[in-house]
């Protein structure tokens, strides 16, 4: 299948090829040409810009940091909708506000929210687990990639749906580190060490298996970064406004998300793990 991925950040180009390796025909596509040249030797073309990345291809899928990158490439005149061909999906896998989910369902039929739970590697291994959110038609024609892309898929009738439980899980794991970093705060200052918080947490049912990837970054305060801290404050405050809309006030990740400012101010390029070093002196 010809499929068209624009943006080359960790998720993308990891995301490309898993495809590549699945036999498609992929193009690839980001702002700052020659970012994945590793998946050019794969065999995968890059194209000059989105129209060209989009030509020919039955599905189109973006991997994106925000709502305004998401917006500024699929919306416009020479943005993917405007460039899908007849028939073509336009598949979403960036993590992004439930508003924008809405606006592009009404901006296009052809439209599926897909983001992902999991980290590159798991993409990359076919571990990861898909949230596919729209219409019968353009999800149903999805399908014929999931064999090869993961199991695991979740389908939800709308893409807002699929954006909220984006949010969701991931207000889990970015309140989850901020409870953790505070708990080794919590220990350090009764005299525990790190081999002392280890023994005591490393296999401990309190700590979830979604934190325990990210147990030694905090612990550390060291981790390789594919979710930045800054992206953690943003999908933190995606998950405060969803909730607000809603009528609901969520203090504790209104606080969390202010600490991951705060990471992200004092270590720009760093993983969500950094939240660790705040708590380091």
């Amino acid at each position: 299948m010809r499929i068209g991925i624009l943006g080359m950040g960790r998720m993308g180009q990891a995301l490309a090829g898993r495809l590549l390796e699945q036999g498609h025909d992929v193009t690839i596509w980001n702002r700052s040409p020659g970012r994945a040249p590793d998946l050019l030797a794969r065999g995968a073309a890059e194209a000059n810009d989105v129209r060209a990345a989009t030509s020919g291809a039955k599905v189109v899928m973006t991997s994106l940091a925000n709502d305004d990158a998401v917006r500024e490439v699929a919306l416009g005149g020479q943005g993917v909708l405007a460039s899908l061909e007849a028939g073509a999906v336009y598949a979403d896998t960036s993590t992004v506000s439930v508003a924008l989910a809405e606006e592009l369902a009404r901006a296009s039929k052809w439209y599926v929210a897909m983001p992902v739970l999991g980290p590159p590697s798991a993409v990359r291994s076919g571990q990861a687990t898909y949230l596919v959110g729209g219409a019968d038609q353009p999800a149903g024609a999805l399908e014929p990639l999931f064999p090869g892309l993961s199991s695991r898929h979740i389908r939800y009738p709308a893409p807002a749906k699929a954006s909220a439980a984006k949010l969701t899980v991931n207000l889990l794991l970015l309140d989850g580190l901020a409870a953790l970093a505070e708990a080794f705060a919590t220990g350090r200052a009764g005299g525990l060490d790190d081999d002392d918080l280890r023994r005591l947490l490393g296999d401990s049912p309190m700590v979830a298996r979604g934190l325990q990837n990210r147990f030694e970054g905090v612990l550390g305060g060291d981790q390789s970064p594919w979710w930045t801290a800054a992206l953690g404050a943003k999908d933190a405050r995606l998950a405060v406004e969803l909730a607000a809309a809603g009528g609901t006030d969520l203090p504790v990740t209104s606080t969390v998300r202010a600490r991951y400012d705060q990471a992200a101010g004092a270590y720009p390029e760093a993983d969500i793990a950094a939240i660790g070093r705040l708590y380091r002196h």
